[in-house]
């Protein structure tokens, strides 16, 4: 996730995804994204397993901003807000 200036990036994992963004887009649920006003989804990716999906968390976690920024526009280009699609 980002803020609308697409200056601060945020990685996190949740059951779901769904509720955690609107968490998010209402300020609620974590003092840094409410801090720095992370609301847009621009990048998501889905598994069935959480051991998987927080290994992946910390993998991209680790990464330099322009390794996540790659990530990022190789899904959403336009880093438009995904939220409307999930």
């Amino acid at each position: 996730m980002t803020n609308q200036a697409n200056r601060v990036l945020y990685v996190g994992v949740s059951s779901d995804l769904v509720k955690r963004v609107n968490e998010h887009k209402h300020g609620v649920g974590s003092a840094f994204t409410s801090k720095y006003k992370v609301n847009k989804l621009v990048f998501y990716e889905v598994s069935d397993d959480i051991q998987n999906a927080i290994a992946r968390e910390k993998q991209v976690k680790s990464w330099k901003r322009a390794r996540k920024v790659a990530l990022i526009g190789a899904m959403d280009p336009g880093w438009k807000d995904l939220s409307t699609e999930i």
